[in-house]
């Protein structure tokens, strides 16, 4: 299948064998136990989906090398296949186009890393805990979903580890109960959420608080911001995450309302190569602390991806920029409204780097090799940088409240952004989306128009 035909077909172009275009997914609920001494993982999932327009003979779902005793449609025994990362069901009776229908799958095993061209995705198992990192298609290392980002759904999520053990999951956490020396946390989602942005943190953390913004659920009351962190590591994270809460404040003055019910920080006690987004949660490691604040652009950058890349989530991997550059020019703004080099200083030192590098890249459509090189962040911050100088300031933080509010929780694309940014100005903007989007030459240094 060509890419013109998978786009075509609503098929992820970069990765056509992930997800089923046939049906939707509206919510998951996981049961699951996990043992980090032998890093075993078990338990159900149960999907309540939609089909499509057409009668579901059989459909998919991705999920990684598990043992299954149980796969049932609408409470009856189905046919079903696994290899290959792909879960095959035929359920027992055909299901009608646009009728609803369940899916519950019993699974257990020792669950490992996706492989690929970046390395492992999804669940990693840690010294002395497990992460999930799963961007782009790991999710089904540790439960079977639907993995492609427009296919959102709400979750609740239930994990049962030694008690010694603190479970963090992005969400609000309903309950906790301890029991034989095994705790359960209970965790909900209910904002729309696509698959690979969901993810579970095990190990020893000690819980800080924080306070600041205001949430979009509830704007009388500011957004829950808390944090686990190993003990030791609490003083260096008080100074490296202690300007958080003004960040979020700041955020929600230039981006709108912070679109989730709060906000939740691990640092994991590993090294990691870069910290990783979730829904209303984000991951970093301990080379991320220093007691300096040297990390805090990418403090910025992990909670900008709370509305870019969250909230409004790309249709398909095409178009990631969307995400990557505008968390880019959030470090960008917070560096300007904390007294550092501006945005449009920021802005020329891309500029440069990016000038002495290949000019091999479309933002718009990078291909599925180049979709997380470093200068798609630099050029995508760039192609934002250019929006506000060819808008102008008002209009611009104007375009991006509307774009942040018109799609909150909901599925975005390129040609969405250029037609909405359009409704800000009566100057052509296709030089600024030919030049940055859609082309690979690096053009000029954007300049506000006068």
């Amino acid at each position: 299948m060509s890419q013109k035909q998978a786009v075509a077909r609503g098929v992820d172009p970069y990765f056509p064998a992930h997800g089923d275009i046939r049906y939707r997914i509206h919510r998951y609920e996981l049961a699951l136990t996990y043992r980090p001494a032998s890093n075993r993982l078990g338990g159900t999932a149960r999907l309540s989906a939609v089909a499509d327009r057409e009668p579901l003979r059989e459909f998919t779902l991705d999920l990684a090398d598990f043992r299954l005793s149980k796969v049932l449609v609408d409470g009856r025994a189905a046919h079903y296949t696994h290899r290959g990362g792909k879960l095959r069901i035929r359920p027992a009776k055909v299901i009608s186009p646009g009728a609803a229908f369940t899916v519950d799958v019993h699974y257990t095993g020792n669950p490992r890393p996706v492989r690929s061209q970046w390395g492992g995705l999804g669940w990693e198992e840690l010294t002395d805990g497990a992460l999930v990192a799963s961007q782009p298609v790991g999710a089904s290392s540790w439960y079977p979903c639907n993995d492609r980002p427009a296919d959102k759904a709400s979750y609740q999520i239930s994990v049962t580890a030694p008690t010694p053990y603190t479970v963090v999951v992005g969400g609000r956490l309903l309950a906790r109960t301890t029991r034989a020396g095994s705790t359960t946390w209970v965790y909900e989602q209910t904002a729309p959420t696509s698959s690979y942005l969901v993810t579970v943190s095990i190990g020893r953390y000690e819980t800080v608080r924080l306070t600041g913004g205001s949430s979009a659920f509830d704007a009388r009351r500011p957004v829950p911001q808390t944090a686990f962190v190993p003990a030791r590591l609490v003083p260096e994270f008080t100074t490296d995450f202690g300007r958080q809460t003004r960040m979020m404040d700041f955020f929600e003055d230039v981006f709108g309302p912070y679109p989730f019910g709060e906000y939740t920080v691990v640092v994991a006690d590993e090294e990691l190569d870069v910290p990783v987004e979730a829904q209303g949660m984000a991951t970093f490691g301990t080379n991320h602390l220093g007691g300096e604040r040297a990390s805090e652009r990418l403090v910025a950058h992990e909670l900008a991806h709370q509305w870019f890349g969250n909230s409004l989530s790309i249709a398909d991997w095409r178009h990631i920029w969307l995400n990557e550059g505008f968390a880019k020019y959030a470090e960008w703004l917070w560096s300007e409204h904390t007294g550092g080099p501006t945005a449009a200083a920021r802005a020329a030192d891309a500029h440069r780097l990016l000038a002495g590098q290949r000019q091999d890249l479309r933002l718009s459509d990078p291909g599925r090799r180049l979709m997380f090189d470093d200068r798609l962040y630099q050029r995508g911050g760039l192609a934002v940088h250019a929006l506000r100088c060819a808008l102008g300031e008002g209009a611009f933080f104007r375009m991006l409240k509307g774009w942040t509010a018109i799609h909150q929780h909901g599925v975005v694309t390129t040609e969405g952004l250029a037609a909405h940014a359009r409704q800000y100005t009566t100057r052509p903007l296709d030089g600024v989306f030919d030049g940055w989007l859609h082309g690979t030459v690096l053009p000029p240094l954007p300049t506000a128009v006068r």
